[in-house]
């Protein structure tokens, strides 16, 4: 490249915004185990950057790297441009939110916020002006003297970030912390959550099993699997556009279907499966035809109705049997055989209430559009 065009490139990347952390070839092994797989990313300034995983793939150990709990034992871990080789974790400019708080219940709100502040020389009249204006940018202005047992779980989880942003770190790192919260909460927290990191600016770094918290509040989404990031993106991206069997599978919900690519059509390709049903979809990566393949498409993307006549014209459509409804309210959800193969699918009923009355062993019939349905090698 030649160096003006490189200088270029770089101005555009600092307009882009700097990284806060940036993750270099790490590597972190257990025996034959990795738990961490030679992983490279970086987290931009002032986002909200979530890891996305099932138990067992190597989020928790990632983020206990970052924090400096665990040492790598290849590639670097670099915050606001500096290695963290051999940085034990009260020097790092970091700090961390666990699922279950650890907020000392002997001690007040403002005690336990300015615990920290106190450990680093920080008292008197200017930690209680920090904590006092932390408390207000979480929303508990006048809480100060409040004892722990005093606070709902929504509060709690408030005086447990709070506690680590008063120390103005550069990430925020956050280990399930709505785990430990009822559902109704969970869901009130991550709007909560999503508004605070964008009105303090902290970058955080938060790691989830659950794929609505990731999907809710993250600027960027890595879907982790066996210690590798199977795909990093926006969460629109991650939803409409996955790039891997796994993530079509594991990012909201999905009917797959496994079968062999009967006939391809530029990057559409003919599915049929073992009963006899074809269906088209996108084709993602190598797969042609003669493969045997898997074919994803969500519930939200099928159009169910009584009658032919309800169905978009111009798609295929088929015929199913209905063999239980499942009412949960907007995200309801009827189970179908289709009608010659008996191939099992779910369906999304529509919102209006259209089809609110269907009932096990109805006849209905459903379509879909190719281009929202996706083919992977198998």
């Amino acid at each position: 490249m030649p160096a003006a065009s490189a200088v270029t490139a770089a101005a555009a990347a600092d307009r882009a915004g700097a990284y806060d952390l940036q993750i270099q070839t790490v590597r972190k092994r257990y025996g034959a185990f990795a738990a961490v797989d030679d992983l490279s990313f970086g987290v931009r300034s002032g986002s909200f950057f979530s890891i996305l995983g099932p138990s067992g793939c190597g989020k928790t150990t990632l983020l206990r790297m970052i924090a400096g709990f665990i040492a790598p034992d290849a590639g670097d871990i670099v915050i606001k441009g500096q290695s963290m080789n051999g940085v034990p974790p009260n020097r790092r400019p970091v700090n961390m939110v666990f699922q279950h708080l650890a907020l000392f219940p002997m001690m007040t709100v403002s005690e336990n916020i300015a615990y920290g502040l106190e450990r680093r020389g920080v008292k008197g009249s200017t930690a209680k002006a920090r904590v006092t204006d932390m408390l207000r940018r979480v929303g508990l202005p006048g809480s100060e003297g409040k004892r722990i047992d005093q606070l709902s779980g929504g509060q709690k989880q408030r005086v447990a970030i709070a506690r680590s942003l008063v120390l103005e770190p550069a990430l925020l790192l956050l280990d399930e912390p709505l785990g430990a919260l009822d559902l109704k909460l969970r869901e009130h927290m991550k709007v909560e959550l999503k508004q605070l990191q964008a009105e303090v600016g902290t970058t955080f770094v938060y790691i989830t099993h659950d794929q609505s918290e990731a999907l809710v509040m993250s600027d960027q989404v890595a879907v982790m699997n066996h210690g590798r990031f199977e795909q990093l993106g926006s969460p629109q991206d991650l939803y409409y556009q996955p790039q891997t069997a796994f993530v079509a599978g594991f990012v909201g919900h999905n009917n797959r279907i496994e079968g062999q690519i009967e006939t391809r059509n530029g990057e559409q390709v003919l599915l049929r499966t073992g009963g006899g049903l074809g269906l088209w979809a996108q084709r993602v990566g190598a797969v042609d035809q003669g493969q045997t393949a898997s074919l994803f498409i969500r519930p939200e993307a099928i159009e169910i109705g009584r009658s032919p006549r309800e169905l978009p014209a111009g798609e295929p459509a088929w015929s199913a049997t209905v063999q239980a409804v499942l009412f949960d309210g907007g995200n309801s959800t009827v189970q179908v055989q289709e009608a010659r193969t008996g191939t099992p699918l779910q369906i999304a009923l529509p919102l209006t209430g259209r089809l609110a009355d269907l009932r096990a062993g109805e006849t209905v019939h459903f379509s879909y559009q190719p281009s929202q349905a996706w083919c992977f090698a198998a």
